[in-house]
């Protein structure tokens, strides 16, 4: 009996494990295509893609092998998202879900604005600015690349999910983000994070997501360090004057006499 637990547990841990690593989300939603953007106030983002070969194919009309028995170098894959604004910082091992093969890439920009010169990211325009004392961080993304006629059988029924989520810097006073199934307006996840979500089916027919957000000009980690300053000068002054008021204390007692 303790063996068949400790297997159990075991195998829990595998699945997790290989579920982290792969870069699929083990439990909650899974999708076809996701774009996790993380932005800086300054304009400069991370932008980690997880994807379907056969989602990167239709959807962006890259040219990857859908053959799962095919090689997928690395340095195929970096000259596709590579370009003079975007630099590939990690291209991950395929792994499989649903028979369709998927990747992760993680790619760097400088200027926001300037993302949508990469290929892969040519169907959004990008604009960060400020405006009424915030920064407005706004994306819309367009049609997709398919053409009518050319779409595969991949497994797809329609219903799949594709996502785009923004981990933002700074306190979020307006965004626009809405459940895909009720329309209902969605509060942030933990880590500031919003997410818009469309089903594969809107996607491949290149109905527009609008994304806006706007947020305090002034960034969440600029804010902690700061309180962190203040109290920590609070402390110290707190230390002197304790330091001083026991020294004067001392001084006011009066010596003893032999």
């Amino acid at each position: 009996m303790f063996r068949r637990v400790c297997a159990a547990v075991l195998a829990v841990l595998f699945l997790t494990a290989a579920g982290a690593c792969s870069g699929s989300r083990l439990f909650g939603k899974q999708y076809e295509y996701e774009e996790d953007l993380t932005l800086g106030l300054d304009g400069r983002a991370t932008v980690v893609v997880n994807a379907s070969i056969a989602s990167l194919v239709a959807l962006r009309g890259l040219n990857l092998p859908i053959d799962r028995a095919a090689r997928l170098p690395d340095d195929e894959i970096r000259a596709l998202f590579t370009s003079p604004v975007t630099q590939v910082t990690r291209v991950s091992r395929p792994w499989t879900r649903k028979g369709r093969r998927f990747i992760q890439v993680r790619v760097r920009v400088s200027e926001i604005g300037r993302l949508s010169e990469a290929a892969p990211f040519g169907w959004s325009t990008y604009s960060l600015k400020q405006e009424g004392g915030q920064h407005v961080f706004s994306q819309v993304v367009g049609a997709s690349a398919l053409k009518p006629g050319t779409l595969q059988n991949y497994g797809w029924d329609g219903s799949e999910l594709v996502a785009f989520r923004v981990h933002l810097p700074s306190k979020i006073t307006f965004h626009n983000s809405r459940d895909v199934e009720t329309n209902e307006t969605k509060s942030p996840d933990r880590g500031n994070i919003l997410g818009w979500e469309q089903h594969l089916s809107d996607r491949l027919d290149g109905r527009p997501v609008e994304i806006v957000v706007k947020m305090e000009s002034q960034s969440i980690l600029h804010r902690t360090l700061f309180l962190f300053a203040g109290a920590f000068t609070a402390a110290v002054i707190v230390l002197i004057l304790l330091v001083w008021w026991t020294m004067r204390k001392g001084k006011d007692q009066p010596t003893a006499t032999a």
